[in-house]
């Protein structure tokens, strides 16, 4: 059994906004005997969400404490699960101090690695391929920026939801994100990489294991992680092996994931190592509920929408049918309250397009028409 806290409070700077709302996106991952926290302004979505699942043949815990304190993850005969095992925007607080007592390995492991100066470093001794990057401990530290390539990220080296991340194009303008920077802030320069495709590779250790979990292609919005459309044909699990068997020596547990960008030179592929991240991530949701419900293609992303409350929001005809395997799933449900939601697309490309459109919809004009189950059920399959 398991007690789920997947606040994501210490681990994603306020900026990003309605943080204090993720925690309920786990709850499809739970079972029946799990104990879920969930913050207490989630009550009011909590028996829209419960029928929703019910509908989709979702089982899920009704445990709930409403509540993110810490110290429910001590629950004795229940393992921990939760967002990032540390925290990761005060380093001394009194979570990572609680995080440290509880797995000093595991701690010190997502500390190390959720660097992303760290994980260059790491690559580069295990001989990974990886963009052309400058890791410096300050700005102080930087050179001449005139030798630095260009285009370029400036990333900070810890970072989330692509906080904090600038591109630019010329020694002007990286100049003056270094002003923006408080002093002693590590940060890396990298490289421009010319695609537009990048991976998303999830392991899971359980037991000393390491378990290959999903790859992914990733939907972005510019630097920002928008979605992930699984299945995908690359599959560059021998890259990231060595350094994910390295990790779990070190003591790290549960789910963590590596990004990568393919790069086409003709017929031949290039991959090449960005970061870690050491913790559940955006797909780690779908991932594990499309995984439950046995669901072979799928895609996720998130919308925006004038509602603030799940029962506004019409799926009638759209819903996840386990019949036909096709529809639409909640995953980041409690968002709703800031207007915004992520769902679950299943289905074949051409159907998870359809879905998609039909959504924003609905999520705009609540009275639109409702699609068929045959219509779905006739789309002609796409090749993948």
């Amino acid at each position: 059994m398991k007690i789920f806290n997947h606040d994501i409070q210490t681990s994603t700077h306020e900026a990003v906004g309605g943080t204090h709302l993720y925690s309920g996106r786990v709850l499809g991952l739970s079972r029946p005997d799990d104990i879920v926290q969930i913050h207490p302004a989630l009550k009011s979505e909590w028996e829209a969400i419960c029928a929703h699942y019910l509908q989709i043949g979702l089982s899920h815990s009704q445990n709930v404490v409403w509540n993110l304190s810490l110290e429910h993850l001590q629950c004795e005969g229940y393992d921990p699960s939760v967002y990032l095992f540390g925290d990761a925007v005060h380093h001394s607080s009194a979570h990572a101090q609680l995080f440290r007592a509880m797995d000093a390995s595991w701690f010190k492991a997502v500390e190390f690695i959720n660097s992303k100066n760290n994980f260059i470093h790491l690559a580069q001794t295990l001989n990974m391929a990886v963009p052309p990057t400058a890791c410096f401990q300050s700005s102080e530290a930087v050179p001449s920026l005139d030798e630095l390539a260009y285009p370029c990220y400036f990333k900070p080296s810890v970072s989330d939801s692509g906080f904090g991340i600038v591109r630019c194009t010329d020694p002007r303008q990286l100049a003056a994100t270094l002003l923006e920077l408080g002093p002693q802030i590590p940060f890396q320069v990298q490289a421009e990489v010319p695609t537009s495709t990048f991976i998303n590779l999830q392991y899971q250790i359980t037991d000393d294991e390491v378990r290959h979990l999903l790859a992914s292609e990733q939907i972005l919005n510019g630097c920002v992680h928008g979605g992930n459309r699984y299945p995908t044909i690359h599959q560059p699990w021998a890259l990231f092996d060595p350094m994910a068997e390295w990790l779990a020596q070190q003591g790290m547990k549960g789910v963590f994931a590596f990004d990568a960008a393919v790069i086409q030179h003709g017929s031949a592929v290039e991959y090449l190592a960005i970061e870690c991240n050491p913790r559940f991530n955006g797909s780690s949701y779908p991932t594990l509920i499309a995984e439950k419900l046995n669901i072979p293609q799928w895609s996720s992303e998130t919308f925006e929408t004038h509602h603030h409350s799940l029962v506004d929001i019409d799926l009638k005809g759209l819903a996840f049918d386990p019949q036909t395997g096709t529809g639409i799933i909640l995953i980041n449900w409690g968002t709703i309250l800031v207007g915004k939601i992520s769902a679950l697309l299943a289905g074949t490309p051409a159907q998870q397009a359809t879905l998609k459109q039909h959504l924003q919809k609905r999520l705009i004009d609540p009275k639109q028409l409702s699609i068929s189950r045959q219509a779905l059920a006739d789309w002609e399959p796409a090749r993948i």
